[in-house]
């Protein structure tokens, strides 16, 4: 059985929380591990409206620092302090991240109840973050005002599932079958051969998400992601105001969807929508005619990603 992958989009506006959206942050769920994409403001309490608790989260990302990606962190670092968490969290986040922590937290005299890590990203290429037995996060550069990084989650391999037909034709030692789970195969002493694909049935594609936060459109994003099986890409703007997005280096939705493409992405989830947009209907339109597998994300709901 296949682990849980999933995405709850808690924020999905660009820089003014109106039309009831609200600032960019995102929880993806892994079999047990939960972990925060971006903290905007209000995100502790779109998790307590969306039932998903605080105290589940064991690593933070954060992508840059303008605030409308981090200024809820405070509140979620404080809310786990009062709540008297004992177990370690873990933040990545640009530089400068861990001084605005260190600081708020002098001042007001805090002292928590729990290990907080710092872990400073960087934006020179694709760089491993978190190297889980299930999974692996890196971290990528983007384009943008700040540095900026994008996340990759990308699933590992787990042990194979064997034909149990072929196991029923003969008997089959136990070293063989251990061997044969982790993707080796194997000779037993008396010479005999049993290989892995004659006895495992062929697994299904590994799974991955990318979450590209506020970005131009960047061709050579193709360097760090290939054919993700989700991937989030900022989509601030409609192509009428793409001189705009120009300017602010952030991206059309037509421009997410030509990426989604470029990457051959199997969807595509679109967010951080500006404020002059109270409808978003034309800009999945729009979306649409280049990628068909488009959609908005929308608050409050959870996109599986499947095989």
């Amino acid at each position: 059985m296949i682990p849980d992958f999933e995405i709850t989009i808690l924020g999905n506006t660009s820089s003014i929380p109106v039309h009831g959206r609200n600032h960019t942050a995102q929880v993806v769920r892994f079999g047990q591990v939960c972990l925060l994409l971006d903290c905007g403001e209000g995100t502790q309490i779109q998790m307590q409206k969306y039932r998903i608790k605080s105290s589940k989260i064991s690593h933070i990302f954060i992508s840059h620092l303008h605030g409308d990606h981090y200024l809820g962190l405070l509140g979620v670092l404080s809310s786990n302090n009062l709540s008297k968490r004992t177990k370690p969290l873990t933040i990545f986040g640009p530089k400068g991240l861990d001084e605005i922590i260190t600081t708020q937290f002098r001042w007001s005299n805090t002292r928590l109840t729990y290990p907080l890590t710092f872990v400073e990203t960087k934006t020179d290429g694709l760089n491993l973050l978190l190297n889980h037995p299930r999974f692996t996060v890196h971290s990528f550069p983007l384009t943008h005002r700040l540095p900026t990084t994008g996340f990759l989650i990308r699933e590992k391999e787990g042990l194979r599932n064997l034909n149990k037909e072929k196991l029923q034709e003969k008997k089959i030692p136990l070293s063989a079958i251990q061997s044969l789970r982790i993707g080796k195969d194997f000779t037993d002493e008396n010479g005999i051969n049993y290989l892995v694909r004659e006895y495992i049935i062929p697994p299904l594609p590994l799974r991955s998400y990318a979450f590209c936060s506020d970005t131009c459109f960047e061709p050579k994003l193709s360097s760090y992601l290939d054919s993700p099986t989700l991937l989030y890409h900022e989509s601030t703007f409609m192509e009428s105001d793409a001189e705009r997005a120009k300017v602010t280096l952030h991206s059309t939705a037509k421009q997410a969807a030509k990426m989604a493409n470029h990457l051959k992405a199997k969807s595509l989830l679109l967010g951080h929508f500006s404020s002059r947009y109270v409808g978003l209907d034309e800009m999945l339109n729009e979306a649409k005619t280049v990628f068909a597998e488009s959609e908005l994300s929308e608050e409050g709901k959870t996109y599986s990603i499947l095989p």
